[in-house]
C-alpha cells in the first residue's frame, strides 16, 4: 500500500490537466523527484499554463498528442472534469500509457465501467486517486480490522459535513449531471464512502433520500441521508452535505463486538472492551478541504497514492486503489440515489 525506495531509472510521467486538482499532485511529483520524473504537462488553455508555470518548473505543452506520441511516457495523471475521463482513458490506454486518475472515475457508472475495462483491454494499469485511505488514522484502523481486534462489526456509520458556498457552485458546470455527474455524494462524499466500504465492505441494502437544499442553486443534490444494512446483520447511516457551515471533519463510527472505532477526519480512537485504547493520527491536519477552500490540505496522502502506483507499474501489479475498487463506491452511490426512500438493495 506504500511506496518502495527501491532504486532504478526514472519513471517518466505526464500531467493532463492543469485545474484545480492539479496542485497537490504536482507537489508530491516535485517531492518523489528522485524516482519520477515529469516531462510534459498539459492544459488546452494558455492562462492556465502560465498559471501553472509560476508555481512549477514542469516541462509545458498546449497539445495532447505531444504526450500521446511521447513512447517515453510511462504514465499519465488525468486530472480533468469528470465527464472527459472516458475518452482520455481511451485515448492514453490506446497509446500504452498507465493511468492515474483523479475521482469520481466517469459521471456514471455505465460510463466508469467501460472506462475500466478500456484500461484492461489496453493492459495497462489503472489507479484513482482516492487519497484519504493514506492518511495514517485510516491506515491504522484499516490494520486494527484486518487483524480483526473490533470483532464483528454490529454498526457503521459515515458522515460528510462538508461547506460549499454558493459562489462554489457558481463555476460553470460545477455540481451539474452533464460536467460531475452529481452533487455531494459522487464528488464530496466520495471519499468519506470509499473509506467506509474499504473497512466494512459494501452494504447490502440501503434506504436514502438525497435533495437540493435552499442554501445552495444547482442541479444536483447539496444533502443526503441513508440508512444501510450488511449482509452480517451490521446496520448503521449515511449523511453527506455541503450546507454545514464552516465544514467539520468526516467522521466514520465502527461498533464491534470487541470495541469502537471512531475516526473523525485524521484522527483516530479505538477503544476495546479489554481497556485497552489505540489512537492514532494528527489533529493539527484535520478540517483540510471541509471547507469553502476544497484543495485545503496536505499532499503528502496524495504523495503516499503516487508512490503506490509508481510501485504498481515497476511490479506490474495493479494500484491498491485500482479502478474495479472505486466502482465499489460508483456503485453504492446509485444504489442510494436510486432509492428515493425505498429499501435497494446492491447490485
Amino acid at each position: 500500500m506504500s511506496g518502495s525506495s527501491i532504486k532504478g531509472p526514472k519513471q517518466r510521467v505526464a500531467l493532463i490537466g492543469l485545474g484545480m486538482a492539479v496542485t497537490p499532485h504536482a507537489r508530491a511529483l516535485r517531492d518523489l523527484s528522485d524516482r519520477v520524473e515529469v516531462i510534459h504537462a498539459y492544459s488546452p488553455t494558455p492562462a492556465r499554463r502560465e498559471a501553472f508555470g509560476r508555481e512549477f518548473d514542469f516541462p509545458l505543452t498546449g497539445q495532447l498528442d505531444t504526450i500521446l506520441e511521447d513512447r517515453s511516457v510511462d504514465a499519465v495523471l488525468i486530472l480533468t472534469p469528470p465527464n472527459t475521463h472516458l475518452d482520455l482513458v481511451n485515448r492514453c490506454a490506446a497509446a500504452g500509457k498507465h493511468i492515474l486518475l483523479e475521482k469520481p472515475v466517469e459521471i456514471t457508472t455505465a460510463r466508469a465501467e467501460a472506462l475500466v475495462a478500456a484500461t484492461r483491454a489496453a493492459g495497462v494499469r489503472l489507479g484513482i486517486v482516492l487519497q484519504n485511505r493514506y492518511r495514517p488514522a485510516c491506515l491504522a484502523l484499516k490494520w486494527a480490522l484486518d487483524e480483526g481486534r473490533l470483532g464483528r462489526l454490529v454498526g457503521v456509520s459515515a458522515a460528510t459535513n462538508n461547506w460549499r458556498p454558493q459562489s462554489y457552485y457558481d463555476q460553470p458546470g460545477r455540481g451539474t449531471r452533464a460536467r460531475d455527474g452529481g452533487g455531494v455524494l459522487l464528488t464530496q462524499a466520495i471519499h468519506t464512502l470509499d473509506l467506509m466500504i474499504s473497512f466494512a465492505g459494501a452494504p447490502q441494502e440501503v434506504t436514502g433520500f438525497a435533495t437540493t437544499s435552499p442554501v445552495h442553486r444547482m442541479e444536483t443534490e447539496d444533502i443526503a441521508v441513508a440508512a444501510i444494512r450488511y449482509a452480517n446483520g451490521a446496520i448503521g447511516t449515511v449523511s453527506a452535505t455541503t450546507c454545514a457551515f464552516p465544514g467539520l471533519p468526516e467522521r466514520i463510527e465502527l461498533i464491534g463486538e470487541a470495541g469502537v472505532a471512531v475516526l473523525d477526519g485524521t484522527v483516530l480512537k479505538v477503544a476495546f472492551h479489554s481497556g485497552e485504547v489505540l489512537e492514532a493520527g494528527d489533529a493539527a491536519a484535520n478540517g483540510g478541504g471541509t471547507g469553502a477552500d476544497p484543495m485545503a490540505f496536505p499532499h503528502a496522502y496524495h504523495q503516499a497514492l503516487i508512490s503506490d502506483f509508481l510501485d504498481a507499474i515497476r511490479d506490474g501489479r495493479d494500484p491498491w486503489i485500482s479502478g474495479e475498487e472505486a466502482l465499489k463506491v460508483h456503485r453504492f452511490i446509485d444504489a442510494l440515489l436510486a432509492s428515493n426512500g425505498r429499501s435497494t438493495a446492491m447490485p
